[in-house]
């Protein structure tokens, strides 16, 4: 039997970028219906999974945005459930930990003064000599901070998220994601930390040139996009769980036809006027009928996927960190996050630690496919081996896999994605893509939410406004500034957009 269902708004994928919008255009008095193919969590990577009581996020989510518009949304969604936390985060390698941000007197002695001598002489030497032809990743990094600190606190761990060599991943991310961080400038701060001189002059309390604490909801990240979801039912729309898309088409008059089946197979068909859609590019593509042209750019879009072991350990807390970054081949977890470093709620027995082991892997690879008895029995001897606990310590287990996690950063990815993304757009004016997946761009949350709201404005204008691909183009470092200190907005940060001709008007 065929469900037929008829709404002003399409929206594939209830996370961050299709909740947003979904909760605005309720807002102004559209109707929406959402699909979502997970029968239970909303948020997409920013859920919370909850085991026995106990809550997991998936990857860490800081809830910090330069953007005013952005945290007002937050606390206009969550009024009441925001704890401020402190951040705290260090870097293992070689059997030592490094404070992040930079403390100088304790990089210099973990390092040595030998080995800091070398990074120091390897800097000077990228900034007297760098390379002329940056293509890649290392090429980028390598001139950024010289081959020495590459080697040491990039390459490995960067490796081990990407499942690919430095020299194999594209400029673009690095430029993206590390953009605004100065070696330099993180040198004279972790010296004056170091030295107790990072102090306002009149009222003793530390500068904080980068972030010491982040707002949490108290129950996760999930907790915002399930308030978000509830605003939107309340609004008289609809959110289907378990709803995976099977196809989508646009007839002569530009109207959608949305085809997803629930698991049982039943099909349900949504008519539509617009879609907005943060499925991966790389399945949108293989679902429109006619398919595009540029599928075959589509089909060569990777992804990364990873995955959580939870452990519940005994012990009221194993250390105090929001999360460890493991720079150590000898291991295969990526990262280690500490839960109740996040907030206290989301661990419910107070003898008990939970921490995150998350391995990087590719779906179907030997990771992925590992029982989950055989991981947790990996994430305990992982952890042992770290020295963050005695494996006889665990008392219990989960795991979380997360498919296309990341949008994979290579050579062909930005002739790829360009691709593909013109097609759509110029055949397809009331087809919208938003959010990491849909776009294929590592976005922080904050900018995923941006692509959302700015996409609202264009389906009440009419036309593309704005143009959301500029959307994190050139972000500063994210753990620089103040939080909300973009009062102007992100529309008019954006200014005017002529990026798809014929069809974008200058903003107003």
């Amino acid at each position: 039997m065929q469900t037929e269902m008829t709404s002003d708004v399409a929206i594939i994928g209830a996370g961050p970028a299709g909740l947003t919008a979904a909760y605005l255009l309720t807002k102004k008095g559209y109707s929406v219906i959402v699909i979502e193919k997970d029968p239970v969590y909303v948020g997409g990577i920013s859920r919370t999974v909850e085991h026995d009581g106990f809550r997991f996020d998936i990857g860490g989510h800081r809830f910090f945005s330069k953007s005013k518009q952005v945290v007002d949304l937050w606390n206009e969604i969550l009024p009441d459930d925001f704890i401020q936390r402190p951040r705290m985060s260090r870097i293992y390698y070689e059997g030592k930990f490094y404070s992040y941000p930079l403390r100088a007197f304790e990089a210099l002695w973990n390092l040595g003064i030998w080995r800091s001598t070398l990074c120091m002489a390897s800097y000077a030497k990228a900034k007297v000599l760098p390379n002329r032809n940056v293509r890649s990743f290392e090429d980028w990094t390598i001139n950024q901070f010289g081959k020495k600190l590459y080697s040491i606190f990039f390459k490995t761990y960067t490796e081990k998220v990407w499942g690919m060599p430095c020299d194999e991943m594209s400029a673009d991310w690095a430029a993206q994601r590390i953009k605004g961080l100065s070696l330099w400038s993180a040198v004279v701060d972790g010296l004056k930390r170091s030295l107790g001189l990072n102090k306002r002059p009149n009222d003793g309390m530390q500068a904080k040139t980068l972030l010491e604490s982040f707002r949490y909801p108290r129950l996760g990240p999930g907790m915002m996009w399930e308030a978000a979801r509830d605003h939107v039912v309340a609004g008289g729309n609809q959110v289907l769980m378990g709803h995976a898309l099977k196809e989508l088409r646009e007839d002569a008059q530009g109207n959608w036809t949305v085809v997803a089946t629930k698991a049982n197979g039943e099909p349900v068909t949504i008519a539509a006027k617009h879609v907005i859609s943060s499925a991966p590019m790389r399945e949108l593509a293989a679902r429109i009928e006619p398919l595009p042209k540029a599928n075959v750019e589509a089909m060569n879009l990777k992804y990364r996927d990873f995955l959580t072991v939870a452990l519940m350990i005994r012990s009221d807390d194993l250390f105090p960190d929001n999360w460890i970054y493991i720079h150590d081949s000898k291991v295969k977890v990526g990262r280690v996050q500490n839960f109740r470093s996040w907030s206290p709620e989301m661990v419910p027995d107070p003898s008990l630690a939970c921490v995150g082991l998350e391995y990087f892997c590719f779906e179907g690879d030997g990771l992925w496919s590992m029982a989950d008895a055989d991981l947790i029995e990996l994430a305990k001897s992982e952890l042992e081996i770290l020295g963050l606990c005695d494996a006889g310590d665990v008392v219990g287990g989960a795991v979380v896999r997360q498919e296309k996690a990341y949008p994979v950063y290579d050579d062909d990815y930005a002739a790829n994605v360009d691709a593909l993304r013109r097609e759509l757009e110029e055949s397809h004016p009331t087809l919208h893509l938003v959010g990491r997946n849909g776009m294929h761009r590592y976005n922080n949350q904050d900018h995923a939410m941006m692509t959302a709201m700015l996409t609202v404005e264009n389906i009440v204008a009419g036309s593309r406004v704005y143009d959301i691909w500029q959307v994190n183009e050139d972000a500063e470092y994210h753990e620089a500034g103040a939080e909300g200190e973009d009062a102007a907005g992100i529309a008019a940060a954006l200014g005017s957009v002529r990026d798809v001709p014929g069809r974008v008007d200058k903003a107003a």
